[in-house]
């Protein structure tokens, strides 16, 4: 009848839409759309699933699967600090690569790398599919996880850790480029300004900078700082200041503790880099705000974040990979300089 409004919208594409079009059966579109289709369905036919799927606007029923999987779709991304832009980054890798599969990630914070974190839910267990957990001791996370949640462990002991799987940076390979630089302008006396935390990344870093010393005549003293820019200036002060031959490049765990000392360098009277060499760790926004911008080794962080989620998503699936560390690089800016051919008095107060 005239006037009258029918509904005229498509009906929804379904499954059996998908197969049709790219000429399968419907159990290799749920194998493809469900992302088990590796090893049992060939990369081209997945390709042609997903091509239809597209094109049709076909998306799946997630709440009907999930509550067929007894999945949530929903992983724990534990980290040490929200307000850390390192952290920040691995956040946005692990939520791409999570997306990409129907998950998402909540962001949790547990400022103590080796406390027991608290269970942020009534049960984590009951919440989540999964934790991915970056720059924590793994024995922290018991009250989430307890022994059933399946644990990827990123920047993690992979000997001593207890998740299914670790993935790394090569940070020992980063703190060797870092010495190999200082030592190729000259320097022999140098000063390790290290993150004063129990932590693995920082043991590793210490340990490669001794091996990259060992048979080049070099010295280094070893001084010790939160992760703050002003614990950093107090701590770097201290030790420029002290008796003895003062050291004429500083290598440090991180950006931050290097910021700290160029302001210690600055409040001494010593110049970066004419008296004083300083390399950080991590290639974070600040290294590139500070005058001279600082050397440092950059890190993929959000990289970091896509092959953790991806691991942790494979270990869902009944795999549990075990990928080589990831690579890192030495960004050479302006604040180290050849070693100076004599040193300048540091001004005493």
């Amino acid at each position: 009848m005239a006037g009258l409004q029918h509904d005229t919208a498509a009906p929804r594409p379904t499954s059996r839409d998908v197969a049709r079009a790219a000429g399968v059966s419907q159990a290799t579109v749920s194998l493809v759309l469900g992302d088990k289709w590796q090893g049992r369905v060939a990369e081209r036919t997945a390709e042609r699933v997903r091509a239809a799927a597209r094109e049709l606007g076909y998306r799946p029923n997630l709440a009907a699967r999930n509550l067929r999987l007894g999945r949530t779709r929903t992983a724990l991304l534990v980290v040490p600090a929200l307000t850390n832009e390192f952290f920040a980054r691995v956040h946005t890798g692990a939520a791409r690569v999570a997306a990409q599969h129907g998950f998402g990630v909540v962001l949790y914070p547990a400022p103590d790398l080796t406390a027991p974190a608290r269970d942020p839910f009534d049960s984590a267990r009951a919440s989540l599919d999964g934790v991915l957990a970056s720059s924590m001791a793994s024995e922290a996370l018991g009250a989430i996880r307890g022994d059933e949640l399946p644990l990827v462990m990123l920047d993690s002991d992979p000997a001593g850790s207890l998740g299914a799987s670790t993935v790394n940076l090569d940070i020992a390979d980063g703190m060797r480029q870092a010495t190999e630089h200082l030592l190729g302008l000259g320097h022999r006396d140098l000063l390790h300004l290290a993150a004063d935390i129990d932590s693995w990344t920082f043991h590793v870093r210490r340990a490669a900078l001794s091996t990259a010393l060992r048979g080049t005549g070099a010295t280094v003293r070893t001084a010790k700082a939160l992760l703050t820019v002003d614990d950093a200036r107090v701590a770097a002060e201290a030790a420029l200041s002290a008796p003895g031959p003062r050291p004429t490049a500083v290598i440090c765990d991180d950006d931050i503790l290097a910021a700290g000392v160029c302001k210690a360098a600055r409040r001494l009277g010593l110049h970066v880099p004419d008296d004083l060499s300083v390399t950080g760790f991590d290639d974070l926004t600040l290294a590139t705000a500070v005058e001279p911008e600082l050397t440092t080794v950059a890190l993929p962080a959000e990289q970091f974040g896509e092959q953790g989620m991806a691991t942790l998503i494979a270990v869902l699936d009944g795999r549990a990979p075990e990928p080589a560390p990831l690579p890192v690089h030495l960004v050479v800016r302006g604040s180290p300089a050849p070693r100076p051919p004599a040193q300048r008095p540091v001004p005493r107060h």
